[in-house]
């Protein structure tokens, strides 16, 4: 029995085993993947961004609402005006909100006291859906002092002045 020997091309062969070779493979994937990476992380560092800076805006409004609250002589006075100063700080702060709610608990007023106000909101983070942070419900409580030196609504009344 004779076997059929077959003979190659010296240069096929070499083409063969270059086109095997695992050689320089690593640094190619890496040249294909490094941009998708970097724009991942871009699109993340984007996304917590903007949730920082949501929730630092709603500390500020919390904030207004409250030393807004402060001001007042009753507490439904006080209620209206830490709503209507929260919702004009939002919308000055260009934190679009779905929902807005604003809790006040003044008790009394009384000279010495405190105010507490608690803005919650539900921020629509709509162009990050990829990473699931779709709607965020962020909330923000502040104290204020109410004015130690100021009159009371009865010191005011028996003196004849009239509050705000």
């Amino acid at each position: 029995m004779t076997t059929a020997r077959t003979t190659t091309h010296p240069r096929a062969s070499r083409r063969r085993a270059w086109w095997r070779e695992d050689r320089g493979s690593a640094s190619s994937e890496i040249v294909l993947f490094t941009p998708l990476l970097v724009m991942l992380l871009v699109f993340v560092a984007v996304v917590v961004h903007r949730g920082v800076d949501a929730r630092l805006r709603i500390n500020d409004v919390a904030h207004q609402a409250a030393r807004a609250a402060s001001l007042e002589r009753t507490s439904t006075r006080a209620a209206s005006q830490a709503r209507s100063t929260a919702t004009a700080a939002l919308a000055s702060a260009g934190v679009a909100c779905q929902a807005v709610t604003v809790d006040v608990a003044a008790a009394g007023l009384r000279p010495g006291g405190t105010v507490t106000v608690t803005v919650s909101c539900e921020v629509d983070l709509g162009d990050a859906l990829v990473l699931g942070a779709g709607r965020k419900r962020l909330s923000a409580t502040a104290i204020e002092p109410v004015d130690t030196w100021r009159s009371t609504t009865e010191a005011m009344a028996a003196t004849g002045r009239s509050g705000r």
